[in-house]
């Protein structure tokens, strides 16, 4: 599994000898079952994420109801809003599949960073990126009907509609199940 952290790694940058090895040594696998809540609301984050195999999924409870806030899967960092710091979170991360991730602390971080500065100018790249890419995702959901949503989903993560129950599917794209129904019977027809 370190081998794919290496594989998605190089995509940014060339992983030399002395890269390829602090990045081994540094690197802790965790697998968790499907349904493991890997942070609740109220807890403190002291742990991110590096999605090696397996579905997170990270969603609100609002007047006792789930709302599905992002579905992660495979090389996708999943880091809580209040990661590294004292605040308690306002989301939920469960494990849609079973996982095996990458994880990392804050601790850990800071070490790493200080022995290898060419990880930390790494990381801040690949954050940046996340970050433009998150930009445009939410920018394109917040100008688009719920259909578009949809057929969005379709093109850009195909493999969420087999992953994931219908109805999380629904709340993600912001619409109740029996509205996602008709949006499928409405494309299905349509084709």
């Amino acid at each position: 599994m370190k081998n794919e952290i290496l594989k998605y790694l190089s995509k940014y940058t060339t992983i030399t000898r002395e890269l390829e090895n602090a990045i081994k040594e540094n690197t802790f696998i965790k697998s968790f079952g499907k349904g493991t809540t890997l942070l609740s609301e109220g807890e403190i984050s002291t742990e991110c994420y590096f999605l090696l195999k397996g579905c997170i999924r990270s969603y609100i409870i609002e007047n006792g109801e789930e709302k599905t806030i992002e579905f992660y899967t495979e090389e996708q960092v999943v880091t809580p809003s209040n990661y590294g710091k004292a605040t308690p979170s306002n989301y939920y991360f469960e494990c849609m599949e079973n996982v095996i991730v990458s994880v990392g602390n804050p601790e850990l971080e800071k070490e790493t960073f200080q022995k290898h500065p060419q990880l930390d100018s790494l990381s801040r790249v690949i954050a940046e990126i996340i970050m433009a890419k998150n930009q445009d995702s939410f920018a394109k959901f917040k100008t688009s009907n719920p259909e578009e949503r949809y057929l969005n989903m379709l093109k850009t993560r195909p493999e969420l509609v087999q992953r994931v129950p219908q109805h999380q599917i629904a709340s993600y794209l912001g619409v109740k199940p029996e509205s996602l129904s008709r949006i499928r019977k409405r494309i299905i027809s349509n084709k």
